[in-house]
């Protein structure tokens, strides 16, 4: 017998899809999938996004998904807030 993980889907672009579990948990965070996955925490003090960790990604891949993440940061920490409060 298996378990349902259920995803929310952010944002696409440029080939990488920006998901969250929607029992996730603290920080916020997103995780990117492309070629290769990675997690973006977005709530740093210092205001930009932070890679946590990469697998299988490219590093111009990650450049790019940290580019994303970094336009779209208010927009993503207003997604998780509405579902995470």
């Amino acid at each position: 017998m298996g378990y349902f993980v259920k995803w929310l889907r952010f944002f696409g672009r440029a080939g990488f899809d920006l998901l969250s579990y929607v029992d996730d948990h603290e920080p916020a965070h997103v995780h990117v999938f492309g070629d290769g996955q990675a997690k973006i925490n977005m709530s740093r003090e210092s205001g930009a996004p932070e890679l946590l960790w990469v697998d299988g990604m490219k590093r111009g891949d990650v450049r790019r998904a940290m580019q994303i993440a970094a336009e779209k940061q208010d927009y993503l920490l207003k997604r998780w807030s509405d579902i995470h409060g």
